[in-house]
């Protein structure tokens, strides 16, 4: 995971679940308002005189759907599990996609085109959800599930990406900032749904894996040109979405 700042045919099974997932979930949820507390927004009224005369209507702001953090956090449930022939705590299943939906919520993935099976899916593609602490190329470290650099997580605001809930909330807004970088690269692919949902999900995992310089190498047609851990981690991504999907599914159930 690096700090702030292919070709069509590549990866057709990628763009196949990509149309399989956005027929369930990335067309069908519409955009949730965030966590922060913005200003009510005055109603439209006819253009009358009697209109312009009248005080504008306001709404008051309404409630996160997952409520305050501390709400949250009383709901996450943790288990154990076994992680290189030991045990670790991690968040259990429910948590996982109760955490993931919150997080996509507050960051307000669905005005990127994105939603919590992504959230889900990126983390499972960085730690599995397991806690733990990676290494770039060069050696600096990569922390907590969601695999920050310290420069990249200070620079979301993370001050602790041992926690689950601020690390996973700053994942969100970094694929945010992801999702809206790959945009402006494959704008001329929107003639195309399925491709351009996949290509999107894409360059989320080239924003999140790759520096400055690596991922403007990127154009949405070259992905297998891409360094092997990057192609990994759209993968991987990929299939924790899809995981996501069937798990909520189950919980639901």
């Amino acid at each position: 995971m690096k700090n702030l700042p292919a070709t069509a045919t590549v990866a057709v099974a990628a763009v196949a679940a990509a149309a399989t997932l956005s027929g369930q979930v990335f067309h069908a949820a519409p955009a949730v308002a965030a966590k922060a507390p913005v200003a009510a927004a005055a109603v439209a009224a006819p253009v009358t005189l009697a209109a312009a005369a009248a005080p504008a209507i306001r709404f008051a702001t309404p409630e996160p759907k997952f409520g305050s953090e501390e709400a949250l956090r009383a709901k996450i449930k943790f288990e154990t599990a076994h992680w290189g022939g030991k045990p670790v705590k991690t968040l259990d299943e429910a948590s996982r996609i109760l955490l993931a939906r919150a997080a996509a919520e507050e960051a307000g993935l669905g005005e990127v085109g994105l939603s919590y099976q992504d959230v889900y899916g990126v983390i499972e593609a960085e730690t599995s959800w397991i806690q733990r602490t990676g290494s770039s190329k060069d050696g600096t470290p990569n922390l907590g599930l969601a695999q920050f650099e310290p420069r990249t997580a200070k620079s979301l605001g993370l001050t602790n990406p041992e926690d689950p809930v601020q690390a996973v909330f700053a994942a969100a807004r970094y694929m945010k900032l992801g999702a809206q970088w790959a945009s402006g690269r494959i704008g001329g692919l929107k003639s195309n749904p399925a491709l351009y949902a996949a290509k999107l999900r894409e360059g989320v995992s080239v924003h999140y894996n790759l520096s400055i310089k690596g991922r403007n190498k990127w154009n949405g047609l070259n992905t297998a040109q891409l360094p092997v851990e990057t192609q990994r981690h759209i993968r991987n991504a990929a299939a924790g979405a899809q995981e996501a999907i069937e798990l909520a599914r189950e919980l639901s159930a």
